[in-house]
């Protein structure tokens, strides 16, 4: 059989009107369906699933309805278990959730038919060590950030690619990015956009105390190392603007390319044409 996951925005009670003919065109092809918890808030009659074990489930695909947000929660769920995405926007910007409600049955159809663009992007794999032992391990599909904690001090980094000193930051923090988190954090940080397939990922300094530490672009097969000094303050670090966790004096967070990636389902719009959309780029 056929199978599903839907997987839906918290706070959306526009979904109340649009799950019933989602459910219904699923059942109508006979596919098994899976709900996540905030999908099941407005609809019932199918298996529930923790967000967290949907990918132990194994559907054919997921259906995100949401923003950006939802999406970067659902992929850190399922890429490990390589299941593909179809993002619905029914969030305010989009970057990654292109795809708009009035041709959300069109784009099924093409899902269904084995017709649909499939996208790979990259992961990053961060590793915490503190004293030497792992002490967290998370995946990434835009970006890892370390921040500082506290309102007015800066924190100071040593940042090493393959082993190799490369500089010390004292800024407000560093971004490592995805070429997918690349129109995210780091963009409004200073950072280049990068296309999705370039093999790389990117280094930007937050509000550096030094105006000639600049964005750095790193092959994707690269180690990223970051050593935090922090003195007697802590900085946090962040996966994805959504899960994240105190960094003390020391510790060190590691970087490098996922053994797996994020299969996105799109509609046919190349990725400038996204760009001219969200960023609000001139027409010729």
């Amino acid at each position: 059989m056929k199978s599903a996951a839907i997987i839906s925005k918290p706070s959306k009670p526009e979904l109340a009107g649009l799950l019933p003919g989602i459910l219904e065109w699923f059942r109508k092809r006979d596919y098994k369906i899976y709900l996540d918890q905030e999908t099941a808030k407005y609809i019932d009659g199918e298996e529930v699933v923790i967000r967290k074990q949907m990918g132990a489930k194994h559907p054919d695909f997921a259906l995100v309805l949401g923003g950006d947000g939802t999406l970067l929660s659902a992929a850190r769920a399922l890429a490990h278990e390589d299941i593909p995405i179809l993002a619905v926007n029914l969030g305010s910007l989009g970057f990654l959730t292109e795809v708009p409600i009035s041709e959300m049955f069109t784009t099924l159809e093409a899902v269904d038919a084995c017709t649909c663009p499939l996208e790979e992007r990259s992961v990053l794999d961060a590793t915490v060590f503190r004293d030497g032992v792992q002490l967290a391990h998370h995946f990434a599909l835009n970006d890892v950030v370390v921040n500082k904690s506290a309102i007015s001090r800066l924190v100071d980094f040593d940042l090493l690619i393959d082993g190799n000193f490369v500089l010390h930051y004292k800024a407000d923090g560093v971004i490592i990015a995805t070429p997918t988190g690349s129109t995210a954090y780091s963009l409004a940080a200073g950072g280049p956009v990068l296309m999705p397939t370039v093999a790389s990922f990117v280094v930007t300094p937050v509000c550096p105390h030094a105006l000639t530490h600049r964005p750095l672009v790193v092959a994707d097969n690269a180690q990223i190392e970051l050593n935090v000094e922090t003195g007697a303050e802590e900085a946090f670090l962040s996966i994805d603007g959504q899960v994240g966790m105190p960094l003390q004096q020391g510790d060190r967070v590691l970087c490098r390319k996922a053994a797996h990636t994020v299969k996105l389902m799109r509609v046919r719009r190349t990725f400038f044409d996204v760009l001219r959309n969200k960023l609000k780029w001139g027409q010729r």
